[in-house]
């Protein structure tokens, strides 16, 4: 399932390009706020990261376009017991393919799926670190949802959205755990305005 649906979105992504009426690539970075819900009812903080990528921006008309990415991800969660905070990092690379709405005034909204590539994961209590990563499932998929603004003369611009995990996470155990996360950025397209 997991191959077939990476598989449905480099073609699309490939077909995307292909019948693009205008393309723009750019890079984009911005802030986090990530946690891991969990079904046996555990409680969990959020944790702050970062996210950092690249971004292509395909039209498909007027008011239709898709956007690929390929985005560096810092997740997790915290969890506090008493005085003791321990936190579990966890770092992945998205590649989420984003349909959009465009306005004619610059604002976007946007959904679409994710593929997550797990790259680490340790958790961290009193200055100890421990890698977990092979207590976790190494690709989630994820559904994000969102808006954006880019301010067409320039191509800068911000973007917001929410990113709910589809498939549990854990590869150990019988608890199933979902990232969920709010990404909050600004972007740069190239030649946006040429």
């Amino acid at each position: 399932m997991k191959h077939y649906l990476i598989g449905v979105i480099a073609a699309l992504m490939i077909t995307g390009t292909a019948m693009a009426q205008h393309n723009n690539f750019g890079i984009k970075g911005g802030l986090n706020a990530y946690t891991i819900y969990s079904d046996d009812n555990s409680s969990a903080d959020t944790k702050i990261g970062f996210h950092l990528g690249l971004i292509s921006h395909i039209h498909l008309g007027n008011q239709f376009a898709i956007q690929p990415e390929l985005i560096y991800s810092t997740q997790g969660a915290q969890y506090s017991n008493g005085s003791t905070t321990a936190k579990l990092n966890l770092n992945y690379v998205n590649v989420p393919l984003l349909f959009q709405y465009m306005f004619d005034n610059g604002f976007r909204l946007m959904a679409g799926p994710q593929v997550g590539f797990l790259v680490s994961a340790k958790t961290e209590i009193d200055n100890t670190k421990t890698d977990v990563k092979d207590n976790l499932k190494k690709i989630e998929l994820a559904f994000g949802v969102g808006a954006s603004y880019v301010h067409p003369p320039s191509g800068f611009g911000v973007d917001a959205r929410y990113n709910f995990g589809l498939n549990n996470i854990n590869d150990v155990g019988t608890v199933n755990s979902y990232n969920r996360g709010l990404q909050v950025g600004v972007f740069y397209l190239f030649r946006h305005g040429s």
